[in-house]
């Protein structure tokens, strides 16, 4: 790794990939930010994954086995990696990778070790003023590795503090770590308020930018009669509740309606039978990930969010920015509640409640004034959640602590 830009303040961004996801999003965004304010940034991932976010300034680029400067960096066999670190922008954003490759393991105990000592040997040829990690299990790796070499590590928790640390392993290991870190970065009070009080000591609340794409004039005109949802499709988002209320709308009358999926995930195929089984399919439909949801969702009639658990959703606060009515459920650790205040700007229904996710449906069809209003008074969220104003707040938060 070259140790040029050393008058730069350099700050090395850890997660598992640059996968299409809301913290993967978020982290892309503050990369090229922090780059564009003439910082060093190097991005530390254990693996390259199939369908990653574009980064403006990447250094680094994806290559076919046996390109000029290819060098492996992940070779399981399902999915064998290829990158030429030098092949994109001159002095752009660098990208080290910090996975096993199958000629470095062994058995589960070393593998474990090594991944360790992989990552140590990376922060100290690094040398980075700070560490930025994002979600779980990286930031127990993080922390492990990286402050004895007294390196400040500032560790996020992008969800539910107690869905990222479910099991008893990584949550023991959080309550030892976190209390090392430099800094804790959670998106809502709910989520500060889970942690212990010494670690809520390190806390701080910092909120996610929306992506500039979703920053626009409201769409004034005929709404398309298209009830939108952005979401990994998984448990958790909770589509096949809304396809139960859904059938309940068409069964009410509103059978131009349509409900379209945007996101992909392991559910996928469930759902598009649920749909089936409820008879509803020919009104449903799945469109999988896809470039520019801005466009696909800005005249929608209304968006929805029905997790279970959130941290601070990156789809609903672009939705509001569109001016879309939105109806999302008061899902812990509180970021809906954050945004929404229910009646004004937006719909909250409590978790897992059909009956009351109908019913808002239902209203926002019925009620065009109601649905206008929320609308207009949701994309205020353009102030509060610029990329201007949130990043100024990291940047002047990572300032103070390196």
């Amino acid at each position: 790794m070259e140790q040029g830009n050393n008058s730069k303040k350099h700050i090395a961004m850890y997660i598992g990939s640059l996968q299409k996801g809301g913290a993967e999003r978020v982290m892309t965004n503050l990369a090229d930010f922090f780059f564009e304010q003439g910082y060093r940034v190097t991005f530390v991932t254990t693996y390259l994954a199939d369908n990653e976010y574009e980064v403006k300034h990447a250094a680094w680029k994806r290559v076919p086995a046996g390109a000029p400067g290819a060098e492996l960096v992940a070779d399981l066999d399902e999915n064998p990696a290829w990158v030429d670190p030098k092949g994109g922008e001159k002095g752009g954003i660098d990208r080290i990778f910090s996975a096993l490759l199958k000629s470095e393991q062994k058995g589960r105990a070393y593998n474990l070790r090594m991944r360790h000592k992989k990552l140590k040997d990376i922060w100290k040829s690094l040398g980075p003023d700070l560490i930025l990690s994002f979600i779980g299990k990286n930031n127990i790796m993080a922390l492990s590795t990286a402050t004895g070499e007294k390196i400040p590590v500032v560790v996020s928790v992008r969800s539910d503090p107690d869905r990222e640390y479910a099991s008893l392993s990584l949550k023991s290991s959080m309550l030892a770590l976190f209390g090392k870190a430099a800094g804790v970065v959670v998106q809502s009070q709910g989520a500060k308020d889970k942690f212990p009080a010494y670690i809520q000591k390190k806390c701080i609340i910092l909120p996610n930018a929306i992506n500039p794409s979703f920053i626009r004039k409201r769409y004034i005109g005929e709404r398309e009669k298209k009830i939108v949802m952005v979401a990994r499709l998984d448990a958790n988002k909770n589509q096949a509740m809304v396809l139960e209320a859904f059938k309940e709308i068409l069964e009410k009358g509103h059978k131009d309606y349509s409900l379209v999926f945007y996101g992909d995930g392991p559910d996928r195929i469930k759902l598009q039978n649920m749909a089936v089984k409820l008879g509803i399919d020919k009104n449903v439909e799945f469109k999988g990930s896809v470039q520019h949801v801005a466009e696909h969702i800005e005249k929608a009639s209304m968006f929805i969010l029905a997790s279970r658990q959130e941290g601070m959703p990156n789809s609903l606060i672009e939705a509001m920015s569109l001016g879309l009515p939105c109806i999302s459920t008061d899902c812990p650790c509180g970021g809906p509640r954050d945004l929404i205040t229910n009646g004004e700007n937006g719909i909250l229904i409590p978790v897992d409640d059909k009956a009351s996710l109908v019913r808002s449906i239902e209203k926002l069809i019925t009620d065009k004034d109601f649905a206008e209003k929320i609308g207009t008074e949701a994309v205020k969220i353009q102030e509060k959640c610029s990329p201007e104003v949130t990043n100024q707040k990291w940047k002047e938060y990572f300032d103070s602590l390196m």
